[in-house]
């Protein structure tokens, strides 16, 4: 049977400022990428963010970023690698304490954002942050986009590569997101997310912006957390797999 982990970004508001549904979205999804302080998520928000995985059995990865929370972590810093690697272990160390007070570990690490999109090709920051990551824990897999340079970072270092692929994202013919800020990049038809998953999951294969039908290798889909409607796309994601027979288990 074919095995499938549903992630999601997690912990994303500030203070008084809530941003998504993490209560609904921990009771769907397998895999939570909690934020790390740096982009989004104030101590006790990612504190209760982890309690509330812990209760539900849900794995917790530490979604680091760029130091950008103005900017949401969607600007790129260009960031030596040797700053870079210092506040990815800064992040990935804060959110395995706070895992740690709410009972659970760290068990993966996502990059978040403008970060995540920059290692796809900047092999200077992909290295830092592999190497960032195989520091603190050699053991920790990495979620990220096939054939990016931080999967060839990761894999020279021996770290566990993750392949994922977004439900509600838009991709170009060379297999990368759109960007956010173009239009088209972030869809909201639930059918057609739905048609989407099941190709990726069960043929390997999506449509890309151009009509044409590109190859993706998937272990684990992505839903945005602070996507409009993100609840019912993950409860579309969850519900179409399983009707395909796919078993939904977390990665680790």
């Amino acid at each position: 049977m074919r095995i499938i982990d549903i992630n999601a970004d997690l912990g994303e508001g500030f203070g008084v400022w809530r941003l998504g549904d993490d209560e609904a979205m921990l009771d769907i999804v397998t895999s939570a990428n909690v934020a790390c302080g740096f982009h989004a998520g104030d101590p006790a928000l990612l504190l209760r963010t982890c309690e509330a995985a812990a209760e539900r059995d849900v794995r917790i990865g530490a979604q680091v970023s760029y130091r950008d929370l103005a900017g949401f972590g969607r600007r790129f810093v260009d960031a030596t690698p040797e700053d870079l690697k210092a506040d990815v272990v800064y992040q990935i160390g804060a959110l395995q304490a706070i895992a740690h007070a709410a009972g659970t570990d760290v068990r993966y690490v996502k990059p978040h954002g403008a970060l995540y999109f920059a290692i796809v090709t900047n092999t200077d920051q992909a290295r830092a942050v592999a190497e960032a990551v195989h520091a603190v824990d050699p053991h920790l897999p990495v979620l990220g986009l096939t054939g990016s340079a931080f999967f060839r970072e990761a894999e020279q270092l021996g770290l566990r590569i993750v392949p994922e692929a977004f439900a509600d994202r838009a991709y170009r013919p060379d297999g990368r997101l759109v960007d956010r800020r173009q239009r088209g990049a972030v869809l909201h038809d639930m059918d057609v997310i739905a048609d989407r998953i099941a190709s990726m999951v069960l043929s390997g294969r999506v449509d890309a912006v151009d009509g044409s039908t590109i190859p993706i290798t998937v272990d684990s889909i992505c839903v945005h957390g602070d996507s409009p409607g993100a609840v019912q796309i993950a409860e579309v994601v969850r519900d179409r797999l399983k009707t395909e027979g796919v078993d939904i288990a977390p990665f680790t």
